[in-house]
């Protein structure tokens, strides 16, 4: 009897071990199978916006501004802030949600 229990633990065992081999060697939809090995670090750099060149977006935004080096310092600040300079020289806010909303201390618009 005692045999039997060991000759039935032994194949629930092997099934066991057949099975999770044959899950492991289908693909996933969903993860790659180092992702899924709980390798947060790369999810995390893998979905991260790219980062933009903050010095030529605000070159480009403040070339035509009077008082450039002004310009050029409150520009880089909020790009770095936001990752998005808006395009052109004035205006078009609304395409940089971001760099619209930020305020300073007096309430005014500190992105030009």
């Amino acid at each position: 009897m005692k045999l039997l229990a060991v000759l039935f633990i032994a194949l629930l065992f092997i099934e066991a071990l057949v099975e999770a081999k044959s899950l492991s060697d289908t693909p996933t939809n969903s993860l790659s199978q180092k992702d899924a090995g709980g390798d947060f670090g790369s999810l995390l750099k893998k979905h991260q916006p790219k980062k933009i060149n903050c010095s030529y977006a605000c070159s480009r935004r403040c070339r035509k501004a009077s008082r450039k080096k002004i310009c050029h310092r409150a520009c880089k600040t909020c790009c770095k802030r936001c990752n998005c300079v808006p395009p052109g020289t004035y205006g078009n806010k609304e395409l940089c949600p971001c760099y619209a909303s930020l305020r300073t201390h007096g309430n005014k618009p500190k992105c030009p």
